[in-house]
């Protein structure tokens, strides 16, 4: 009977054994425990203040990383216009004393850039309580869609716990996200995973130190930070957080030196298995080929004053980073959602400010040829043609990959600037001029120069800057239709052009109004009467007024492109106005605002543009208006000559106009170059004001007079107009006036 018993027995202690550690060793055959409090508080973007941007100079490699505020945020995949992480992160925690502080809240931020000639940033934080420090460089592996983190943990006191945080935001979106962990047979180490049903997209976080207590919960119910604060541990684990605003987090085990992996794709076996294999590759040999890649490239640029060379290689490679990897010539605006986008970002609010933009793309263009990247050059005006332009000719405000548009409106400087393109690209083939440039020229005929909206999308009406735009679009469309026998259409787009240029003072200078002797440019006419007493409602709440109290520095558009000379009298008194009323002296050298009275940036005290969901602000100073503003001084310098070729240029150089002018123009870059934060990123918007607020720190930065918001930042107008102004300061003129324009209008020249 005993033996038998034990026959019994044996067998069974066996299976116990083993089902025992199969529950131990292989989490995903036990029961899984649900995280409660589903689907969690409010998903919301991080700060668009960003002070590094980093990809892979490599094709291969299709994910882009953000920083800022000492941590990890937007992190794009599979192309530039989708984010997928709110945060990466890391707690720290003293067990005894159950203290909690994390790198964003409780640190003193600090960035480096590695290399002059490379995307290689370094984040180090130092506590405030002096009690860490943490040093992370990133990097992608050029070869894979993985952002690899180096990271050091340095503690201050002994027994203190690391752990990561990782709020995931799949597809643009902070809901919707499943988060599981793993740690078994088949990934001893540990790594936390997430996943998206719509889009489908996966990310694996991996690790090259072992994790332990990981959890998969809800933002701000059961995400683990509260059970670290009350018992300094993660003890209630949650194995699976479905459908909601997750958050995972896990501790690991030996973090003085470690190395994390985040890879993207569209399931979590293949996302998994790819962060594995960057981690095994090592995080030396990835930077060694990612730096190798940029530094490749920086070594096409020219050279410009040795004093500016290192932000000048920052502003192209941020360009070039910015560009699509899939859809060749997509460079979005901004790798960024500014101030949060919105109340939540619990659905996709409409891609915050990585879409592509004609207006944004021509800029970037101009900068590529400066650089004398013409294939780069010729890419943009490729997607703006082959995908952007629509069946009539209009181009949308702005679009998505595919050519789908954003934000729906129509701004007619957007479907003149690439006809300008065109032209300076010297595309004159019949191919383009009648699928293309024809198409364009004549919408803008019929549909001009009234525009819907004019460059600050705000407003409709006749616009100096678009009409600028649209005269130089139509002059360049007109040559490239002479250069293929269409006479009738090169008539028709010069009388047009020529019409409109004669009427800009009619339809856009007052000469009643209430500032210098009443005559100057104003912002915008509703119904091109500048004298007649309308008023204009601004937006983002900033008040009404009438349409000739309000002015911006558009009309020096009308100089840039060719349409007026610089030293025009009513230019003159224009920028006279525009240095009373919108120019500020700050500590990094004058800036500007958009306009009197805009409404779009932070309140006074610090809180964000639309913090109250009814779109309210102020408007900062914008970075690249004190860029225009030195191309407008390098074109007073040549006033009175041709566009000078280097030769006739050595004749002018002692000349005092051109000493003046040529000093202004270099002070201008220096403000811009000012502007730049620590990571060498030119902001959209600069602080104008000694007073400084607390800043929301979520949507905010710190706030300093002179130095970047919460706005874009980097704004790849920004880094195109850096680029612009410092090549052309070293060559003496502009080179994207477009000499066509310039012979009919300021040499007048008109065959």
């Amino acid at each position: 009977m005993c033996s038998k018993i034990k026959d019994v027995i044996r067998p069974l202690s066996v299976s116990i054994c083993i089902y025992l550690w199969l529950i131990l060793f292989c989490p995903s055959l036990k029961a899984q425990t649900i995280a409660p409090g589903g689907p969690g508080k409010d998903a919301h973007w991080s700060t668009a203040g960003k002070q590094a941007i980093g990809t892979s100079a490599s094709l291969n490699s299709k994910v882009w990383f953000t920083l800022a505020q000492g941590v990890m945020t937007e992190v794009y995949y599979p192309n530039v216009t989708v984010a997928n992480v709110e945060t990466l992160q890391f707690v720290v925690v003293n067990p005894k004393t159950k203290k909690v502080e994390t790198e964003k809240d409780d640190a003193v931020h600090q960035i480096k850039t590695l290399r002059p000639d490379s995307l290689t940033f370094q984040q180090i934080n130092t506590a405030k309580s002096g009690e860490w420090m943490i040093t992370k460089t990133y990097v992608t592996d050029p070869a894979s869609d993985t952002v690899l983190i180096d990271v050091r943990f340095q503690p201050k006191i002994k027994d203190l716990n690391l752990y990561v945080y990782y709020d995931p935001s799949l597809g643009n979106s902070g809901m919707g996200d499943n988060a599981r962990f793993s740690f078994g047979m088949d990934d001893p180490v540990g790594s936390l995973w997430t996943e998206k049903y719509n889009p489908h997209i996966s990310s694996a976080l991996a690790f090259s130190s072992k994790i332990t207590e990981q959890n998969s919960g809800y933002y701000r119910i059961s995400d683990g930070i509260e059970q670290l604060k009350s018992l300094g541990k993660i003890q209630n684990r949650y194995d699976e957080a479905r459908n909601g605003n997750v958050v995972q987090m896990a501790r690991v085990q030996d973090p003085s030196r470690f190395t994390m992996a985040l890879h993207f794709a569209e399931n979590v076996a293949k996302a998994r298995a790819y962060a594995n294999i960057s981690l095994r590759k090592g995080f030396a040999k990835c930077l060694s080929e990612y730096e190798k890649g940029w530094a490749d490239y920086v070594k096409t640029l020219p050279k410009v004053d040795p004093k500016y060379q290192a932000q000048f290689n920052m502003a192209a490679m941020v360009l070039k980073a910015q560009e699509d990897k899939t859809v060749r010539g997509a460079n979005v605006a901004s790798l960024t959602v500014p101030w949060g986008g919105g109340a939540n970002a619990n659905e996709d609010i409409g891609g915050g400010y990585h879409l592509v933009w004609v207006r944004d793309l021509y800029h970037v263009f101009t900068a590529y040829m400066a650089l004398g990247d013409t294939a780069a050059a010729g890419r943009a005006l490729d997607f703006l043609f082959n995908i952007q332009q629509k069946e009539d000719g209009r181009f949308p405000q702005n679009s998505w990959l595919d050519g789908k548009r954003g934000w729906g409106s129509l701004q007619l400087d957007e479907v003149g600037y690439p006809l300008i393109m065109a032209w300076q690209l010297g595309r004159f083939d019949k191919d383009t001029y009648e699928k293309h440039v024809k198409r364009a020229a004549d919408f803008l005929v019929k549909t001009g120069p009234s525009t819907p909206q004019e460059r600050w999308e705000e407003r409709p009406g006749y616009s100096p800057s678009t009409i600028a735009a649209e005269i130089a679009g139509l002059v360049c469309a007109a040559d490239i239709a002479k250069k293929n026998g269409d006479d009738v259409s090169t008539a028709l787009y010069l009388k047009t052009a020529d019409e409109w240029q004669a009427n800009i003072e009619k339809w856009t200078a007052t000469t009643k109004g209430k500032y210098g002797d009443g005559n100057y440019y104003v912002r915008i006419t509703a119904n091109g009467k500048p004298d007649a007493g309308e008023r204009i409602e601004l937006n983002n709440g900033a008040g009404t007024f009438l349409e000739n109290e309000i002015v911006d520095a558009g009309f020096l558009e009308l100089v840039r492109l060719g349409i007026k000379p610089a030293n025009d009298p009513l230019i003159a008194k224009s920028v006279k106005i525009i240095d009373q009323l919108i120019k500020v002296d700050t500590p990094n050298g004058p800036g500007f605002y958009r306009y009197n009275h805009d409404g779009y940036g932070e309140m006074d005290d610090g809180r964000r543009w639309n913090w109250d969901g009814k779109y309210t602000g102020k408007g900062r100073l914008w970075a690249l208006l004190s860029g225009e503003r030195g191309q407008y001084e390098i074109a007073l310098a040549n006033s009175g000559f041709q566009i000078p070729d280097s030769k006739k240029l050595k004749s002018n150089f002692k000349s005092g106009i051109w000493n003046l002018e040529m000093s202004k123009a270099k002070a201008r870059l220096d403000a811009m170059f000012g502007f730049a934060n620590e990571g060498l990123m030119i902001p959209e918007q600069v602080w104008d004001k000694k007073e400084v607020p607390v800043a929301d720190s979520q949507y905010v930065p710190p706030l300093k007079f002179g130095e970047g918001t919460g706005s874009a930042t980097p704004l790849a107008w920004s880094m195109a107009q850096f680029i612009r102004l410092a090549t052309n300061l070293k060559v003496g003129r502009n080179l994207d006036t477009p000499q066509v324009v310039y012979d009919r209008y300021v040499l007048g020249k008109r065959k």
